[in-house]
């Protein structure tokens, strides 16, 4: 028997086999690069997790006091990502290594902090930046934000739109989640979550209370970050978004 013959008998051919109740769906060319991409992402890089939960009380009370406000003089919602995205930058400039790629023989650490965002559309998921998101303020984000989830929304990003990104950042609390394992976007260090706020007893000062908390969940390029540093600079954003008070402001 030629080996061709042997080949055609132990490699099936390929059969688009579809039942009366089935239907396909043709991939696109945005759901090939994220295939592609996602799948370069978790064969390269040893993915690791670390989760920690804020006591976010008082960015709740924060937030209630000035989103009327807000939404009336900028007519955009304030939501709690813009404060959670100010809390990673100001300890990404404390960690720089956070705001890193793996280059082979060597790691670059990205001096701009340029956000990638994860915005959702009806098929896919597209990730606009927010560039040098260490300068803007809270007001600042909460637009940005909303002009760039506007551009994915309606079909108007660019290609530049989603070009430079240095670390990551996702509101999968948007959608109810309370706990996730994000996937790292190559060449990137690492991607951050945010998850649900919700209320749920827990003990301070020895007494039991109910308050508001969240999920803060990180993936990390092993090859890049470590346990030690990764714990630091998520306590760190846990302390960051517990040091808002209901009397603070958008600076």
């Amino acid at each position: 028997m030629s080996q061709s013959n042997v080949m055609e008998m132990t490699v099936p051919q390929r059969q688009e086999e579809l039942a009366d109740t089935d239907y396909a769906i043709d991939v696109t060319p945005v759901r090939r690069t994220i295939a592609e991409r996602t799948l370069r992402s978790v064969t390269e890089i040893p993915h690791a997790l670390t989760v920690v939960e804020a006591d976010v009380t008082n960015l709740v009370l924060l937030r209630s006091k000035l989103k009327d406000d807000f939404l009336r003089q900028e007519g955009v919602n304030l939501t709690y990502f813009a404060f959670f995205i100010q809390a990673v930058v100001r300890v990404i400039k404390d960690y720089p290594i956070m705001n890193s790629m793996w280059a082979d023989d060597k790691i670059i650490v990205k001096r701009d902090i340029h956000l990638s965002l994860l915005v959702g559309t009806e098929d896919s998921v597209l990730a606009p930046v927010i560039r040098n998101a260490d300068l803007r303020n809270i007001a600042g984000l909460a637009l940005e934000i909303d002009r760039l989830a506007q551009l994915v929304r309606t079909g108007k990003l660019s290609p530049s739109d989603m070009q430079g990104g240095t670390f990551t950042v996702n509101n999968t609390g948007a959608f109810g989640s309370i706990s996730s394992f994000p996937t790292v976007i190559y060449p990137q260090a690492a991607i951050l979550t945010f998850e649900s706020i919700v209320k749920k007893p827990v003990v301070v000062d020895d007494r039991i209370a109910v308050r508001s908390m969240v999920r803060l969940c990180l993936a990390l390029d092993h090859r890049i970050l470590d346990g030690g540093v990764c714990g630091r600079f998520l306590q760190r954003v846990k302390e960051s978004l517990e040091a808002y008070g209901p009397e603070g402001s958008l600076d």
